[in-house]
């Protein structure tokens, strides 16, 4: 093993889904930074490897990342991991990585299990596209204001949610995107309670709210993409958006009108709509 940092994806539930190489890499390194090093442990101890741990998480990542460059400048072997699935993707380990590689010290991905694309793989959706959203605010104006900006977006959305706020997520989903979309909850991923199901948009609350274990656990949502406007396509949605940032709904439908081609009715309609969304 060469001097490096290795980025190692570990399980995101189920301990038999980690890789023979991250198994190989995490024995043959000097040291494992690691979210939580409890954790970390638990992980090292079921499959007998004793390895020193760092603690490397979001309030002391920027520290960290300085003694993983000086042990790097030192000549030993360092992974990285988070709690579940792959550092760096809605968990810590992108500053440190940054730090590395500016540092000039080579980086190397050894790619494993991740919860949003378990969940796209069980999903069964046809869209040829997905944007991986992660967790959205937490607070109300801003979780809503950041689904308004994504629901014009032409692909599957995919975000992680908390079971303390997944109601109010979905309740905000229902409200700013079309009710006939398709969701899939994928909750507990490869561990006991795993679960895995999809309707339309519009019967989600309900789901939810049918029984109390439906919102326990981590959950991956995603939602199909939006379904296609007659006569009025991606970029011409785009347009008139950002015309209504900063516009009447008069004038910014008129000069979408002159910029794309597309009837100035429609585009006047479709601007009334988006201006109508709640905040």
């Amino acid at each position: 093993m060469e001097n490096a940092l290795y980025v190692v994806a570990t399980p995101i539930g189920n301990l038999g889904d980690i890789t023979l190489r991250a198994l190989e890499t995490l024995r043959g390194v000097d040291l494992v930074a690691c979210e939580d090093t409890r954790h970390a442990r638990q992980l090292l101890d079921h499959h007998g490897i004793k390895v020193p741990t760092l603690a490397l998480h979001q309030h002391n990542e920027n520290q960290a990342a300085e003694k993983l460059v000086r042990l790097l400048g030192e000549g030993r072997r360092v992974a990285l991991v988070s709690d579940a699935g792959t550092p760096g993707v809605s968990d810590p380990g992108a500053r440190a990585v940054a730090a590395v590689r500016a540092a000039g010290f080579r980086v190397i991905p050894l790619p494993g299990p991740n919860a949003a694309i378990a969940a796209l793989s069980a999903a069964g959706l046809a869209d040829p596209r997905f944007l991986f959203v992660g967790f959205l605010p937490a607070k109300v104006g801003a979780r809503r204001t950041a689904i308004q900006e994504l629901a014009d977006v032409d692909a599957a959305l995919v975000f992680y949610e908390a079971p303390h706020r997944v109601m109010e997520t979905v309740v905000d989903l229902v409200a700013l995107l079309e009710p006939q979309r398709t969701l899939i909850f994928a909750r507990e991923l490869t561990k006991l309670f795993e679960q895995i199901v999809s309707m339309p948009l519009g019967e989600a609350p309900a789901w939810l709210a049918a029984d109390a274990n439906h919102q326990r656990g981590e959950f991956v949502l995603v939602v199909s993409a939006p379904p296609p406007r007659e006569g009025m396509d991606a970029e011409t949605e785009r347009v008139l958006a950002a015309l209504l940032a900063e516009l009447p709904v008069k004038q910014a439908a008129k000069l979408a009108a002159e910029i794309t081609g597309q009837p100035k009715n429609a585009l006047y309609a479709r601007a009334l709509e988006l201006k109508a969304r709640p905040l």
